[in-house]
């Protein structure tokens, strides 16, 4: 959704890069940039003039006209703004202090309330939570059928005796779901409200008459994040006629211009608590201001990367996978690689994963277009394969590969180059299990060469060539034995040539 508006927004700080000084014009034409980048993305023009202001007043500053990179410390500005507007802090579920806590979803027809039901109670679920879905929309068609096949999905219990499809009292239905809730144990009620295809005194009257009868702890107000400026426009509507807690963002993961995410919070003073990015039922997590000013900026979103995986892996097996590693290489199989593979699938589309990674705005367009059926494309080849050639892909010769593709339904290429790329990734995983890290920084800690690895012979340098004169090449040994005396007996390495990589850093001589 924020793809245009990132483009915009590195396309304004390039200007900005080596520039030792910032003038008062550099800072203008910046702004005037991002300006026109937030407009583009159908910000409100009151929170672009407000963001706008902020960042001029601050750019002015000392905070860079001293900074050893203003560039950057601009960069830093509007991130930091960014976040301002988008809630600031992080907003957490208040929870009652007598059970059971009463969640009330609002918003208009369409916006995703019923779906986002069952992702709020499955999530609710994976925290330690019973939650409890209430089928209170009994005006649109099938609603009730939709929110029970949503319920079923999640697993998570439902209450609705009533058919709905115009039929029943959704404030009945709301005040005796309490009662259903105390009596099964359920610590958490998520009320799923009827909505309209505009905002009218009949929904207002009906959305406030359930706020009466539950009196819930949190009102969420969910909003289609694709609708843009009339988002805003809804949501003051709301908030002026029956009031709520917070904001859930449904359907983050379109192709609409994003302003309704940038704008909602800051126009209507109610954070946004929750976002909802895709169709799945885990497409769905707690709305984190400084991660997505990180997104936007391209500057990825690793801590919810890193979460993402630690509910995903078990530590049991990763530290399994490591000690595994740390023996040798051989030790890692193709059957290692498929379990790994799967663990990494299960965390999501491979797509958003990357998205995730810093830098990795850059290459967007190649991320779009993975395909993410090479993920199951691989796992059908390694399936085709008898427990010994998982074990031992050296034994993999050309008769066993044509019968591997044949099995698996692709080329004798394909086959050939997962081998190649299972030795590949099995050499740097060993590396980076034993300290050795990335490859190409030879005896440094995490960065390559790690203990055990065979020592290339280094090229003597100029400097360093010994004479072929006997007489003349003990003069040197004696000479150099000296040095070392001298320097308190300290051995002088021979040979030694710094890593072309750390050459960039020493200053000339």
């Amino acid at each position: 959704m924020f793809d245009t508006l990132s483009d915009r927004l590195a396309a304004s700080f390039k200007n900005l890069r080596g520039k030792g000084r910032l003038s008062e014009a550099d800072i203008d034409a910046t702004a005037r940039e991002i300006r026109i980048a937030l407009l583009e993305a159908d910000v409100a023009l009151p929170v672009v003039r407000a963001f706008i202001a902020n960042v001029k007043q601050r750019a002015v500053g000392a905070e860079v006209s001293k900074a050893l990179n203003p560039a950057q410390q601009v960069v830093k500005i509007v991130d930091e703004e960014l976040v301002t507007i988008l809630g600031g802090e992080t907003r957490r579920l208040r929870f009652a202090k007598q059970p059971p806590t009463v969640i009330m979803l609002a918003g208009l027809q369409g916006a995703g309330k019923t779906t986002l039901a069952g992702k709020l109670g499955q999530w609710l679920q994976k925290q330690g939570h019973t939650p409890l879905l209430v089928a209170c929309d009994l005006q649109r068609p099938n609603a009730v059928t939709q929110l029970t096949v949503v319920a079923e999905r999640a697993g998570v219990a439902i209450f609705a005796p009533e058919a709905g499809n115009g039929v029943g009292d959704p404030v009945k239905v709301a005040r005796d779901s309490i009662e259903f809730a105390t009596a099964r144990q359920h610590d958490v009620v998520i009320v799923d409200t009827a909505g309209r295809t505009g905002v009218d005194q009949e929904m207002m009257r009906q959305a406030a008459d359930i706020r009466d009868a539950v009196s819930p702890d949190e009102i969420l107000f969910v909003v289609d994040a694709m609708i843009g400026q009339d988002a805003v426009n809804t949501a003051e509507a709301f908030r002026d006629g029956v009031g709520f807690d917070g904001v859930v963002l449904s359907k983050l993961d379109g192709d609409a211009r994003g302003g309704a995410a940038l704008s909602i919070a800051h126009v209507t003073g109610k954070q946004i608590m929750f976002a909802s990015n895709g169709e799945k039922l885990d497409d769905f997590d707690a709305f984190h201001p400084d991660r997505m000013a990180s997104r936007i900026l391209g500057m990825g979103d690793v801590l919810s990367l890193i979460e993402r995986a630690e509910q995903t892996f078990s530590q049991a097996e990763a530290e399994k996978m490591a000690a595994k590693l740390a023996k040798g290489p051989k030790e890692f199989t193709l059957d290692d690689f498929l379990e790994q593979m799967e663990q990494v699938r299960k965390m999501g589309s491979i797509s958003k994963l990357l998205g995730m990674l810093p830098g990795m705005g850059q290459i967007k367009d190649q991320i779009n277009n993975l395909d993410e059926k090479d993920v199951d494309r691989t796992a059908a080849i390694i399936k085709s394969m008898t427990p010994g050639e998982r074990a031992d892909p050296h034994i993999i010769n050309g008769s066993r590969r044509a019968r591997i593709a044949r099995g698996s339904g692709v080329e004798v290429s394909a086959v050939k180059g997962l081998v190649e790329r299972f030795f590949d990734a099995r050499k740097m995983m060993s590396r980076m299990a034993q300290g050795g890290g990335m490859p190409g920084m030879p005896g440094m800690p995490g960065m390559g060469g790690g203990p055990g690895r065979q020592k290339k012979q280094v090229k003597k340098g100029k400097g360093s060539r010994r004479s072929g004169n006997p007489m003349k090449r003990l003069q040197e040994e004696q000479e150099a034995a000296a040095r070392r005396e001298q320097a308190g007996g300290a051995a002088e390495p021979e040979n030694f040539e710094l890593p072309s990589a750390f050459k960039d850093f020493l200053p000339p001589k």
